[in-house]
Order: structure tokens, then C-alpha cells, then sequence
């Protein structure tokens, strides 16, 4: 069945960030400079990788996916509110907002199964360091970003079709900058049981498999730096982790803020400034994080320009 035969509106209303404000133009400049950086920041990357050969490695692969993953989800939902201030129109059409929705999900999943891949080669790179060639195989590579491009094209599906089934009467008008699940499930006007059901089992399913991925291969990194004896090597196997860490517990402090607490404890106004920080901020400071501390980064940028 079409999308338009599901529900008795045609399109919805994208609020922005704050509705009615005075300051629209200057959220216009601050977030257009801010996709510009992170589309310019990540492509870099992405090149520097791809042209030199010395980071073809397991590390820099999953690097320059993550970038291309970032670039997609930003170009999800920016690009569309810049439009909508720009044109003074904040519609966008039902299968528009379901086509938004879909891609959103699956760029922002993917970036969890990838930040956990990364989590996993910074564990086989400190704590099982002579084996990390073998271990960490352009096979076994290969595979991991299969299964996470894979599994998050069907996650993604599974919400988008159960939003489908959904009915939305009358009320129209999203308190949001995009078409995101909890904005659009509080605007149906049927049973979202399934819905809120799916979000939390498979969907956390989804989540959480990364996050303690994540978790668990920080424990043993931890303690195998504990167990370096000089205070100058577990200074430098810190700084190998630091960043990863730090991009890790904002985007997924965020991501959890918003879709896996109870949803009376959500307000329009706390989900929007929670997803500005992964959709936007995040893959904004991505290329700054793993680049600037990075020597063989900066090295292959320097013989890029």
C-alpha cells in the first residue's frame, strides 16, 4: 500500500529549533557553516585515506567509513531545515518525512556499529598488539562493515514500514527540525503500542550491542594499560583512546538521552538540543578529533593539499 493511502494528511510542518524565533537567519549562518565544515571535514579524510597508502590499515578503513557515514547523516536533515528557513515553508510531504526518517535511522546506527568496530581494533591494537595483523584481517574487516551496513538497512526498515501503518489525522505540526521517530509516534492518532515496543527491544537491541562492545573493550584496554610499567607508555596508549572515547560518550550520552528513556520524562524542547548534539555537533568535530592528535593523519592531509 502507497504511504499516502495510510494516513488522512499529506504533509507535516518541520517547526525548526525553536518555533517563532526571532534569530532564524543566524541559525541559518551558524548551522550552514556548521554542515559545511563537517561535508568538507569528513570528505578530507575520506581522501586522505583513500590516496595514501600507509593508512590503508583497519584503523584509517573504518575511519573513512565513519566519515562518509557522517556526511550522509548530517546531509539527512540539515541541508532540508536550511531550505525551510531560507523559503519561510516548513512543510515536507509524508513520504518525504518517512524517506527522511529511514535514512536517518540507518546513518545514525551505522555510526554506532562503527564507533563499536573502532572500539574493538583499539582493543586487539593494545592488548593483543603481535596479533593485531592477523587478527584484524582485510577479511574480518570487510565483514564487519557488511554486517553493519546490512543490519542497519533492515533496523531502519523495520521502523520506517510500522511508522507507515500508522494514522495521523489532523494535527500536523512536528516540534522538531526533521521527521524523527518520537515527534512523529506523539502526532498519531492510532495505537503506537507496537511501535514504542519495537524502539525498545529492537531497537535497544540495536543500540546497546555497540555500546557494551564499546564498554567491554575499554575494560580490557584499561587494564592492560594499567599494566604497562612506565608512566610515558600509559600516557601514549591513553592518547590512542582518548579520542575514540570522547566522540563515544557523546554520541551515544545523546542518542540514549532520546530514544531509550521513558518517554513521559521527553519534551520537545530537551530532544531537540539532545539531537543537535549527535545529528550536527558530533560529525562536526569528528575530522577535528581523529585528525589533530593524529601525526600520520595530519602528514597524509599535508601531502593531499
Amino acid at each position: 500500500m502507497g504511504w499516502k493511502n495510510q494516513t488522512t494528511i499529506s504533509e507535516f510542518l518541520l517547526l525548526g529549533l525553536f518555533e517563532g524565533s526571532e534569530h532564524q537567519q543566524l541559525f541559518f549562518w551558524l548551522f550552514l557553516f556548521m554542515y559545511l565544515v563537517t561535508v568538507i571535514g569528513n570528505l578530507l579524510i575520506i581522501m586522505a585515506v583513500v590516496s595514501n597508502t600507509q593508512l590503508h590499515t583497519p584503523m584509517y578503513f573504518f575511519l573513512a567509513n565513519l566519515s562518509f557515514a557522517d556526511i550522509n547523516f548530517i546531509s539527512t536533515t540539515v541541508p532540508k531545515m536550511l531550505v525551510n528557513i531560507q523559503i519561510q515553508n516548513n512543510s515536507i510531504s509524508y513520504s518525504n518525512c518517512l524517506t527522511q526518517l529511514y535514512f536517518f535511522i540507518m546513518f545514525g546506527t551505522v555510526d554506532e556499529f562503527l564507533l563499536a568496530t573502532m572500539a574493538y581494533d583499539r582493543y586487539v591494537a593494545i592488548c593483543h598488539p603481535l596479533h593485531y595483523a592477523i587478527v584484524m584481517s582485510p577479511q574480518l574487516c570487510f565483514l564487519l562493515i557488511s554486517i553493519t551496513w546490512v543490519v542497519n538497512v533492515l533496523h531502519s526498515l523495520l521502523h520506517t514500514l510500522l511508522m507507515n501503518e500508522l494514522v495521523f489525522c489532523a494535527k500536523n505540526e512536528i516540534p522538531h527540525f526533521f521527521c524523527d521517530l518520537n515527534p512523529l509516534l506523539k502526532l498519531s492518532c492510532s495505537n503506537t503500542f507496537i511501535n514504542e515496543l519495537m524502539i525498545l527491544t529492537v531497537g535497544g537491541l540495536a543500540g546497546l550491542t555497540p555500546f557494551f562492545c564499546v564498554i567491554i573493550s575499554y575494560v580490557y584496554i584499561v587494564l592492560a594499560i594499567l599494566r604497562i610499567p612506565s608512566a610515558k607508555g600509559k600516557q601514549k596508549a591513553f592518547s590512542t583512546c582518548s579520542s575514540h572515547l570522547s566522540v563515544v560518550s557523546l554520541f551515544f550520552g545523546t542518542v540514549f538521552g532520546v530514544y531509550y528513556s521513558p518517554s513521559s520524562n521527553h519534551s520537545a524542547y530537551s530532544d531537540t538540543i539532545a539531537s543537535v548534539m549527535y545529528t550536527v555537533v558530533t560529525p562536526m568535530l569528528n575530522p577535528f578529533i581523529y585528525t589533530l592528535r593524529n601525526r600520520d593523519m595530519k602528514a597524509a592531509l599535508g601531502r593531499l593539499f
